[in-house]
């Protein structure tokens, strides 16, 4: 019962981990409609520009600064980039972004090196903050669910009660209007792309110390970004969040287990199978883990095309 219990706790903060990345990813999709494969890139980057910021300085100072560095980034990346691109087309904009994923990891390789930056908690944060079991629940686990936890709460707040929400409605569905009433779309866009990735350099500070930082970070989160993106429902970032904890929670569990349905058949008196696929019945829920989000999207698009909250479409 512990080890469930501690299994679930880390799964839910892994998967609010995964929703500051998405989080950023849902945003710029239903502002721009960009699918930005890069976004991984940037969540790189937000870690490897903590841990340069905390040879001089602190933890604390890059929980800001890195952030605000890949803000500047992402809108100049936006502005002269994505902007001179987005006239040729979606597939000229995600070719872009894919392009620069790869140059993205290339620069970091030669700034950094091949192998992973020790990149490491803050010593004010390393400490147990409760245990279950005999397992300690570190403090700094806590603090980084806690970011999560206002990330969300701000983001619902900011898009459903503030000046800038309507904007960003306004600019989803209206942009013409809002070029009518005198606002600069080109230069919002900028902006929210810039705060796009700005989430996901924020995921990389407070994740990338606790994960590990090096240059194949970026392939790793990436592709199981979309998967949330998808089975959420594009645009949506309530489903975004219910994607991720759903998904974290369902990766961890099946990794703490290690048993197999031929072990389960056999302590019920049934025979080990030996004919065809029988390599099937000796797969563990833990070899099952990496694929199961991606099973998880497969059932879903073919349930509920839409994703879990995303709007039918015409």
């Amino acid at each position: 019962m512990d080890t469930l219990a501690f299994s679930i706790i880390n799964g839910l903060l892994y998967g609010m981990l995964l929703f500051m990345l998405a989080s950023g990813l849902t945003l710029i999709f239903s502002l721009m409609g960009v699918l930005n494969f890069a976004h991984g890139s940037f969540y790189m980057l937000g870690a490897y520009f903590a841990f340069q910021i905390g040879l001089h300085s602190s933890f604390w100072v890059a929980l800001f600064v890195a952030p605000l560095l890949t803000a500047v980034l992402g809108g100049l990346v936006e502005r002269y980039g994505l902007r001179v691109v987005h006239k040729h087309g979606h597939v000229a904009e995600l070719l872009f972004t894919f392009g620069l994923a790869y140059l993205l990891e290339e620069i970091v390789r030669m700034v950094w090196g091949r192998q992973p930056v020790p990149y490491t908690i803050p010593a004010a944060l390393d400490f147990p903050l409760f245990v279950i079991g005999n397992t300690a629940f570190s403090a700094y686990r806590g603090f980084m669910f806690m970011v999560a936890v206002v990330v969300f709460l701000a983001l619902y707040y900011v898009l459903r009660r503030t000046r800038i929400g309507l904007l960003i409605q306004a600019a989803l569905n209206q942009p013409d209007v809002l070029w009518a009433l005198g606002h600069n779309v080109p230069r919002l866009f900028m902006f929210f792309f810039g705060g796009g990735v700005a989430l996901a350099g924020l995921a990389g500070v407070v994740g990338g110390n606790y994960l590990v930082t090096e240059p194949g970070m970026a392939h790793q989160m990436v592709v199981i970004l979309f998967v949330i993106v998808v089975v959420g429902g594009l645009g949506s970032m309530v489903g975004a969040l219910l994607a991720s904890l759903l998904i974290g929670v369902l990766q961890t569990l099946m990794v703490s287990f290690d048993f197999t349905l031929a072990d389960v058949l056999l302590s019920s008196g049934i025979p080990a199978y030996d004919g065809p696929f029988h390599e099937i019945w000796t797969l563990s829920p833990a070899r099952l883990a990496p694929v199961m989000p991606y099973l998880l999207m497969v059932v879903l698009m073919t349930i509920r095309p839409r994703g879990l909250l995303g709007k039918r479409s015409g």
